[in-house]
């Protein structure tokens, strides 16, 4: 057994991850039936959301990992508002399979992600005039866990 000093106490090794930027890499809202959908927001409106992620190497162990977000509102069968958002972190990530370097990239980094995505989008349906959205948390690993399975849901473009 290797000696260590009295006053160093043996670590276990912990796997260090740098979010090098996060920023918003497109975006847009649109609301084609305004102002006449006002009058209709009495009514429940239906709201479809759709999520993907999309990851790339940028290099010497840094990765952009990007959250697409689309939701698409619908009011008595008219659009309401479309918001679609691309937010996106850069990570420094350390060595490591490439089975959990994708795992990282498409379910942690979203996660990660997703809080400042939700933010973002509820501010531009409130100042669109809508009332306030709260988009629940995602399960970023069901859905990769779809997409593994071959049902949709989730893109890695070079992950490795």
């Amino acid at each position: 057994m290797a000696e260590t000093p009295q006053n160093s106490i043996p670590q276990p090794a912990q796997v260090q991850v740098g979010l090098g930027a996060q920023y918003i890499k497109d975006f847009s809202f649109e609301s084609p039936n305004a102002p006449q959908v006002f009058a209709s927001l009495q009514n429940q409106p239906q709201l479809n959301i759709d999520v993907n992620v999309l990851s790339r190497s940028l290099g010497e162990g840094a990765f952009e990992a990007v959250l697409q977000l689309k939701l698409d509102s619908k009011v008595g069968g008219k659009t309401a508002f479309i918001a679609e958002l691309a937010y996106a972190g850069v990570f420094v990530l350390p060595q490591m399979p490439e089975e959990q370097l994708r795992m990282f990239l498409l379910v942690e980094a979203p996660r990660l992600l997703f809080p400042f995505a939700r933010a973002i989008l509820a501010n531009a349906v409130r100042e669109g005039g809508f009332p306030n959205l709260v988009i629940q948390p995602i399960d970023f690993l069901s859905l990769y866990a779809q997409q593994r399975n071959g049902v949709g849901g989730m893109t890695a473009a070079g992950a490795a």
